[in-house]
């Protein structure tokens, strides 16, 4: 049986697509896991940031359940960029514009947006659960319950930090210049990504610049992933701590352009009594696609290094477009 694996990408945050409801015989995780690694170490596909699965839900609500394989195998609770993109094969799959995904923490709500552009799909998607208890986000050995804008010399002197899941664990800093951070970032995610009495875990730190009111940059060190182009729930987690630590500058129910590396996003952070959530909205593009066996899927040795990926001409498109957010 032949099968179809798409690339995708929202804000350059690039995965690969596995619909395993059309196959035979679904993956176990294991070999998802060694999937995505085959997946991300072939040169010919370029960056594989991870793989998102698509798999029957078990909420009747949601039309469909998605999981998260990072490039290194481990699983993410989240991913605002790539559920975007599931959010659109699924609504073209189904005729809709608007209904549910399961993921492993939560049933959220997605929708398609006008077209950003021409050949430039949008999709908005609920980022939550919000929580701000450490334990939650997994951070050790320091004498807090939660931390919005404090200082943590133990990590960096200079700077304050803000913790926050959505439900991916994210620490988050502002700085006045991202232009000459890319190292310290590094430097930390790295260190907090390796064993330490902080984040035993590990944890999703992002830096941000303020541009203006209701504008940011940011950048991530993604967990499990590294330095990446995007991460959606950094930027959402990053827009909801602009709200709390900047109230003169950004507001609630008001759209807040996050750019980064790959392009920009929309966040809206929203309020109902105690509960945050937060709706990201951007593209959703298709790169290419694979057409594969579902036996090499199942194989934990397959050699990808001579297929090919059909492009798709939303690869062009898209990047006239991001060249334009970049400037």
């Amino acid at each position: 049986m032949k099968m179809q694996l798409l690339k995708v990408h929202g804000s350059l945050n690039q995965f690969f697509l596995l619909d395993q409801t059309q196959l035979q015989q679904p993956l176990t995780s294991t070999q998802l896991a060694q999937l995505v690694q085959n997946l991300a170490q072939a040169p010919n596909f370029g960056l594989v940031d991870g793989l998102l699965v698509i798999d029957q839900p078990s909420d009747p609500e949601a039309i469909a359940q998605m999981r998260v394989f990072n490039a290194d195998g481990s699983q993410a609770s989240m991913c605002g960029n790539g559920l975007r993109t599931v959010a659109r094969y699924l609504a073209d799959q189904n005729h809709l514009d608007q209904f549910q995904v399961q993921t492993p923490q939560q049933t959220l709500q997605v929708k398609r947006y006008p077209d950003l552009a021409p050949q430039v799909p949008a999709f908005g998607v609920e980022i939550s659960p919000v929580s701000f208890a450490l334990p939650k986000i997994g951070l050790t050995n320091v004498n807090a319950t939660e931390l919005i804008n404090q200082p943590l010399p133990e990590l960096d002197p200079q700077l304050t930090f803000t913790a926050i899941a959505v439900p991916n664990p994210h620490l988050i800093s502002f700085v006045d210049d991202l232009s000459d951070q890319e190292n310290r970032l590094v430097a930390l995610g790295q260190r907090l990504n390796a064993p330490n009495p902080y984040f035993p875990d590990g944890v999703n730190l992002s830096f941000a610049q303020i541009l203006a009111d209701q504008q940011l940059f940011v950048q991530t060190f993604e967990r499990g992933v590294g330095l990446t182009n995007a991460c959606g729930t950094g930027m959402s987690a990053t827009s909801l701590a602009f709200v709390l630590t900047y109230p003169q500058q950004a507001q609630l129910d008001k759209s807040i352009t996050v750019y980064n590396p790959g392009g920009l996003v929309q966040v809206k952070v929203h309020q109902v009594q105690n509960r945050y959530w937060m709706e990201l909205i951007g593209n959703a593009t298709i790169m290419g696609h694979l057409t594969l066996s579902e036996a090499t899927l199942h194989d934990s040795n397959a050699d990808f290094t001579q297929i090919k990926l059909t492009l798709s001409p939303e690869v062009a498109t898209y990047e006239q477009r991001a060249t334009k957010y970049r400037n």
